[in-house]
């Protein structure tokens, strides 16, 4: 039986789960029963498609963008675009970048997360090898809803998050083994404005993708995000276990693994280091094993210069 979980980051985590997936690979054994690794999911930054969170500044070179692609599915591990954009236009859709980062993964092994019916049938036109999987970000929240849209030939359908933990209607999906759960939402349950901030990300990344390829003086002004529900900066595995869309590792096992879901997503592409290997751990492995296990991904990180512990500088005694 596998539980497939699927790893935030192709960017910024991308050496954290290379490393956890090849010691998972060697010691199974500290690993919870069935754990296997699914996808990495996120971008090469700065893509104008992207959506869910914001990236700025950083860009990747074809070099890095194969060797990640290559690295991952020599694992057996898929990569996920997050391309989930929902403000994009025909215009958008000859973005070099994003259509070579396509072209690069396009050998039947990896996929993209859509919300946009533009770009989704873009996808199906010109990468049909590419697995599309519907994203969370288009807030599905009635059963029938979910139920059409795994009709619709995805290879997965994230859920909304508010789902989680009523049991009485994740029964009724038809297919839950196509169905991923987001585990680790930092979100505020119910959020109102959940929608508006994903189309604020999208339109953002719009016009940070635009001034990275323009002079400075045609740059176009970033609108900022205030909101009062906004609680997800600074969360992690542990402030958020009060949320009733928190879904515990024993909920996993004795619950969700029995009703036939199988896909698990933790969410964290753009948390501190910290925040990630601890969800790591706390999800995928043995309790009995988690101390180990962290202290061998933060000392793998600190030896590939991911993480830099400064040494004190030396001062005179005077």
């Amino acid at each position: 039986m596998e539980v497939r979980f699927h790893l935030p980051g192709l960017r910024r985590n991308f050496p954290l789960n290379i490393v956890f997936t090849k010691l998972l690979a060697e010691h199974p054994e500290f690993f919870r029963e069935g754990v296997t690794v699914g996808s990495f999911f996120g971008e090469f930054p700065t893509s104008l498609w992207n959506g869910g969170r914001n990236s700025r500044g950083d860009q990747c070179n074809a070099e890095y963008i194969n060797a990640v692609i290559r690295t991952a599915n020599e694992y057996g591990v898929a990569v996920r675009y997050t391309y989930t954009n929902m403000a994009l236009d025909e215009n958008d859709l000859q973005d070099a970048y994003c259509n070579y980062c396509l072209k690069a993964a396009d050998n039947g092994k990896n996929g993209v997360i859509v919300v946009s019916p533009l770009l989704e049938q873009y996808l199906r036109d010109n990468y049909p090898n590419m697995k599309l999987t519907s994203s969370t970000c288009k807030q599905i929240r009635g059963i029938d809803g979910v139920n059409a849209e795994l009709r619709k030939g995805y290879d997965m359908v994230v859920l909304d998050y508010n789902l989680n933990n009523h049991y009485d209607l994740l029964a009724q999906i038809e297919d839950k083994e196509r169905c991923e759960i987001l585990v680790n939402a930092a979100c505020e349950p119910n959020c109102p404005r959940r929608g508006e901030h994903y189309r604020n990300i999208s339109e953002n990344q719009k016009v940070i993708a635009h001034n990275m390829r323009s002079p400075r003086e045609e740059w176009k002004e970033v609108t900022p995000w205030t909101c009062k529900y906004c609680t997800g900066a600074g969360q992690n595995v542990y402030s958020i276990q009060g949320y009733p869309t928190y879904v515990s590792p024993d909920d996993i096992w004795n619950k969700y693994v029995p009703m036939g879901f199988r896909n698990f997503k933790i969410e964290g592409r753009t948390d501190n280091l910290f925040v990630v290997v601890e969800a790591f751990c706390h999800y995928m492995v043995l309790p009995e094993h988690q101390g180990v296990v962290r202290i061998h991904l933060l000392s793998q990180l600190e030896r590939m210069n991911v993480l830099q512990m400064n040494q004190p500088k030396p001062t005179p005694f005077l």
